[in-house]
């Protein structure tokens, strides 16, 4: 599995945050709470890393991955009831708008759960 010794880090990060704090946060509280974990267990993580998003060579559009690990990893944190399909397309889409081909999809819902999302394309092997 791609970079499975950081996605493993950043999982046990998720389930230290969400045993810690439980259920019913905004989802800001639960990322500053991971960025801190994130941190103290030696990972380089970027809060609100911004993502461009270029058609014809020209930005279009701008997104804000919620964490960025290593500078390989985009996480996008969740605080709803359960993942939903529009998650893992925004997810999708900034694997897309970016070089990166890992993300993880966390929720802090009353029932802890995450997906693990790899996206390669042309955008990635063109560099």
């Amino acid at each position: 599995m791609l970079y499975a010794d950081v996605t493993d880090g950043i999982l046990k990060a998720f389930y230290k945050v969400y045993n810690s704090l439980g259920y019913g946060f905004l989802e800001k509280v639960y990322e500053n709470a991971l960025l801190i974990e994130l941190v103290n267990s030696d990972f380089l993580v970027l809060q609100q890393h911004p993502i461009q998003v270029l058609y014809e060579n020209q930005q279009v559009g701008e997104y804000f991955a919620d964490l960025m690990v290593n500078d390989l990893i985009i996480l996008e944190l969740k605080a709803v009831e359960y993942i939903r399909d529009e998650h893992v397309a925004q997810l999708t889409n900034y694997l897309k708008a970016t070089r990166k081909e890992v993300g993880l999809l966390l929720n802090f819902g009353a029932k802890p759960e995450f997906k693990r999302i790899v996206f390669t394309n042309s955008f990635q092997k063109s560099v």
